[in-house]
């Protein structure tokens, strides 16, 4: 368990830098179109966030294929109460398809990128 918990430690700190790194760029609009910070923020979107979002979405993948059993016993035994819902089609949305629609269907914060 030992070791673990220096790999893990990295981890979390490395989240925890690229996540506080990551939240000042939703604050754009607040800054001029022709800001050279913005342009900075622009390639930390393309080189850091984009392939953190795709990396997630395989990470989601691998989440989904295992708790795949579970799910479609879900909708096996929720089938007669309630129709509409799917935990399956939830499941894949969340892990899979969010992460995926974040890398590549946003829009780069300076439109002349």
């Amino acid at each position: 368990m030992k070791k673990y918990r220096k790999a893990f430690s990295i981890f979390l700190i490395s989240a925890m830098i690229i996540g506080s790194i990551y939240t000042n760029v939703f604050a754009w609009d607040n800054w001029k179109k022709n800001d050279p910070i913005t342009d900075e923020w622009n390639a930390l979107d393309l080189v850091v966030a984009r392939p953190l979002g795709v990396a997630g979405a395989i990470l989601g993948l691998g989440i989904f294929t295992v708790s795949l059993p579970f799910t479609v016993t879900v909708d096996i035994f929720s089938r007669g109460k309630d129709s509409q819902t799917s935990a399956v089609r939830d499941a894949a949305t969340t892990l899979m398809l969010n992460p995926l629609k974040f890398s590549f269907t946003r829009e780069f914060p300076d439109e002349n990128m």
